[in-house]
């Protein structure tokens, strides 16, 4: 059919996997909806239909929906619906799919990957592969990652203050699947001293994922670097009640400790913490 009905997300659109009878399938491909709107008043009513393109993927029980942008690629904010909605709204658009959507989605994905391959010390290739990709789609979560990265390292503070700012604003940039992306840019954002952006990265991932104890961590490093102890000290603790063995968050503490950078208002509380925590680990052993 052209679309794809397999478990293999990378196979191609010409897959046949999951084809064999009795063998339950996951849907991936492109599918279209149409809705009827009515333009003008009076006399000069008349009825237009609005055709939209979407890529849907499925995912065991759960059913992403992502619209397609204008160079037909998945691009923006995914929903999740059912298979009943599907059914009941969707129709497949396979020769689309096979001849305009996959191509586009392959180029992409090819640029990207070269750009990841010659990454590390050849920036300006590196970029030229991102950018690529970026035309293709600007919301592309790993070209944003994988080009902000390559103007850290080159210590382009303007350009990557662009790419801080736009990722900041992308939902995507902080699911679980980009998440060694997510923390090399953090600490990269770091190094470079640019704390400010720094902060507001980790806060936005904090509202989005609060239970992340290696993120309490890392927000704690800045803040110390920003002299704001006591927020320091509160992350870590806050990394310690999700994760009792958190053992980076416990040795940055007993480092605190250690060289007299907790204040003296807080020395009996971080003790009591760590002592509990302690606890909890045994017992939890």
């Amino acid at each position: 059919s052209g679309q794809e009905t397999t478990k293999d997300t990378q196979a191609s659109p010409s897959s046949g996997a999951g084809h064999a009878a009795g063998h339950k399938t996951d849907v991936r491909g492109v599918f279209s909806t149409q809705e009827v709107r009515r333009v003008g008043t009076g006399t000069t009513t008349r009825k237009t239909v609005q055709k939209s393109f979407w890529f849907i993927e499925q995912h065991g029980k759960v059913i992403e929906c992502q619209p397609l942008n204008t160079n037909y690629v998945p691009s923006g904010p995914k929903r999740k619906i059912t298979m009943d909605e599907l059914l009941a709204k969707f129709a497949p658009e396979p020769e689309f799919y096979l001849n305009s959507v996959y191509p586009k989605m392959q180029e992409m994905q090819r640029a990207i990957e070269q750009g990841e391959i010659v990454g590390k010390g050849q920036t300006f290739a590196a970029e030229f592969e991102y950018s690529r990709a970026l035309k293709i789609d600007d919301d592309n979560v790993r070209a944003n990652f994988g080009i902000g990265l390559t103007y850290l390292e080159r210590g382009d503070a303007d350009r990557a203050q662009d790419i801080f700012e736009r990722l900041v604003k992308l939902d995507g940039a902080f699911e679980p699947e980009h998440k060694h992306l997510f923390n090399e840019f953090g600490i990269s954002l770091r190094k470079n001293k640019m704390l400010e952006q720094s902060l507001e990265y980790y806060r936005r991932a904090l509202e989005l994922t609060q239970n992340d104890e290696n993120l309490h961590m890392n927000m704690a490093r800045v803040l110390l670097e920003t002299k704001d102890i006591n927020g320091c000290v509160d992350h870590l603790l806050k990394a310690l009640e999700i994760s009792p063995r958190h053992e980076t968050s416990l040795k940055f503490l007993a480092w605190l400790i250690q060289n007299k950078l907790v204040p003296a208002d807080r020395i009996d509380g971080v003790r009591s913490a760590l002592q509990a925590a302690a606890k909890s680990a045994n017992a939890a052993s």
